[in-house]
């Protein structure tokens, strides 16, 4: 056994968790089994991936207890033989396998809180999808890992050769060797001294700065949005454990035409869509405030060789236009704010970014730990990340990856998170609220697709021709195509950023558009359920099956191709 010890920033996580803010995050991966599987494929997969006991950090890791205190200092122990029969599960869902039912097992897994006395993980393994598919659930508390490091870890488990067998399994694969440079051999001594004397005099020079300028955004009417000076609304005060999940995949072909026409970066479109969905969910299901809602989006400082796993991150306040009717006035008011946002990051030394993001929330995090989360003042109205993935499809065993769905967490005074993953030209949104806070979370799953059908008919009317019964038809939809993200290692490059937590640039592909919603009661309310083709010529746009916006009820009927939730719909053949 090895003490390890982890960095403030991520103890925090470990001294956040409780009941009802669990801390940990993950992700719902869909696959498409090969044609020429057996019948026990996933069995024997299974076993196989059970059979290595002895795993690479940070799925060795658990908290050190300690008298008093228990697993809540900034140490780590390694376990030498990690009990995977506990920490691997086998899962099926009852019939009709839909996104339905999906959605409300991984509302209920993601409710539940991680054993602190084991490595801080699980991974299920979800079979009985319709149209030969399976899932993979997989969460891992965050003081181990960040979005970035975990889409790395992804990217070294699974294969871009569709041939490849015996892939190896999530957890039996490390961080890997980071390649930054090292330092000098003369760092450690009178030169390393003056230089490190140096750096904190410069990071202390620009933090000051910029609590200057961020406390002058706070009493002035600029596009700057200072943090805690969000407004009230249904997503602040206390919440409970339980969760509901609701999930979008688009393609990002309309939204890099949306972002050029419009001159803004393809990350202002996401937050557009963001925005104007909270605002016609607000306006619909609770009140609307009269200031508008701010995002706080994790800017990545990783350096593109850094594989470290943990938390490295920056911190912007954007603001997200709740407060404006006119789509269009919506949007400048968004790419003003998040460029405030971003010129203002650029100016602090790249080595001062990390503790920014902890002066932003540090008030915060003490108001948590206080037991006052919910009742004091929060840095922003909801978090909003984006973590770009693969460019090309991947394949676990011969299986296809078909979509990568983020399921983040949540704290009080902070109800609903959304996360969007990149992957093989689409951007997938994972929608993760509070139950008892935020109903009919799928209806705002459904808002983000119509929000960008009332952007395209704006943005996009002159440059290609709609026929009649198209347009009626877009206007009625309740899915749709679309986002992307742009990227930042580094405060030069965060001006091009909005969402990062950021790993690759993606290609844009005409791809499909759809949902799964589920809660963890059981209970779930339907709509946004199914993968949906892109119709070619239109704006992108199709209804979601199932959805019954007027009553939140769930059809028993489906749709068209790719009812089921499987991504690989009309728009494109693969074999089932």
């Amino acid at each position: 056994m090895a003490i390890v010890q982890i960095s403030p920033t991520d103890a925090a996580w470990l001294l956040l968790e409780s009941r009802d803010t669990p801390m940990h995050v993950g992700g719902l991966l869909e696959f498409t089994r090969p044609r020429d599987a057996p019948a026990d494929y996933l069995k024997q997969e299974l076993e196989r991936m059970r059979s290595k006991r002895a795993l690479p950090e940070p799925w060795n890791l658990k908290p050190l207890g300690l008298p008093l205190v228990g697993a809540r200092v900034p140490l780590m122990q390694t376990v030498r033989d990690v009990d995977l029969d506990y920490h691997v599960r086998h899962s099926a869902l009852p019939a009709p396998g839909g996104q339905r039912e999906l959605g409300v097992l991984v509302s209920r897994l993601h409710s539940h809180q991680l054993d602190m006395h084991r490595p801080l993980w699980e991974v299920h393994l979800i079979e009985g999808l319709e149209n030969d598919r399976f899932a993979v659930y997989a969460k891992i508390h965050h003081s181990l890992i960040d979005g970035v490091s975990g889409m790395r870890m992804l990217l070294r488990a699974l294969s871009s050769d569709p041939g490849e067998r015996e892939t190896p399994a999530f957890w039996a694969v490390g961080p890997g060797a980071s390649s930054r440079p090292k330092q000098d051999d003369d760092t450690g001594g009178l030169r390393g001294l003056l230089g490190s004397l140096s750096t904190s005099a410069n990071d202390l020079v620009g933090l000051a700065r910029s609590a200057l300028e961020l406390a002058g955004a706070a009493v002035s009417d600029g596009p700057l949005q200072a943090p805690f000076t969000a407004p009230g609304s249904a997503l602040s005060g206390p919440i409970e454990g339980q969760r509901r999940f609701a999930t979008q995949q688009y393609s990002l072909e309309l939204i890099k035409s949306l972002a050029k026409a419009a001159e803004c970066t393809l990350n202002d479109i996401v937050l557009y869509l963001c925005g104007t969905a909270l605002r016609r969910y607000l306006i619909e299901h609770a009140r609307l405030p009269r200031r508008s809602l701010t995002a706080g989006i994790p800017v990545n400082i990783r350096d593109p060789d850094d594989n470290r796993t943990g938390t490295a991150i920056g911190m912007i306040v954007a603001d997200l236009g709740t407060n404006v009717s006119d789509p269009l006035t919506r949007l400048d008011a968004i790419r003003s704010s998040s460029g405030a946002a971003k010129r203002q990051l650029g100016t602090l030394p790249r080595s001062a970014l990390g503790t920014q993001a902890v002066v932003i929330n540090g008030p915060y995090i003490v108001a948590l730990l206080a037991g006052l989360g919910g009742r004091t003042p929060v840095p922003f109205s909801l978090g909003i990340s984006n973590v770009p993935g693969p460019r090309e499809p991947l394949y676990f065993s011969r299986s296809r990856l078909e979509a990568i769905f983020p399921v983040s967490l949540l704290t009080h005074g902070n109800a609903l998170n959304i996360t969007c993953v990149s992957y093989a030209g689409t951007l997938n949104f994972g929608l993760i609220g509070a139950r008892d806070t935020l109903p009919h979370l799928q209806r705002l799953a459904i808002y983000l697709g119509e929000a960008l059908t009332e952007l395209s008919e704006l943005l996009l009317r002159d440059d290609r021709p709609h026929d009649s019964a198209k347009s009626a038809e877009s206007d009625a939809s309740t899915a749709s195509d679309a986002v992307a993200s742009e990227t930042a290692t580094s405060a030069g490059s965060a001006g091009d950023d909005v969402a990062s937590e950021t790993v690759a640039r993606e290609t844009a592909t005409p791809t499909e558009s759809g949902a799964v919603a589920g809660d963890a009661a059981g209970a779930t309310d339907s709509g946004a359920n199914g993968h949906l083709a892109q119709g070619s010529g239109g704006d992108g746009a199709a209804p979601a099956n199932g959805a019954s916006p007027e009553t939140g009820v769930e059809s028993p009927g489906h749709g068209d191709a790719g009812e089921s939730g499987d991504p690989s719909a009309a728009a494109e053949t693969r074999p089932h």
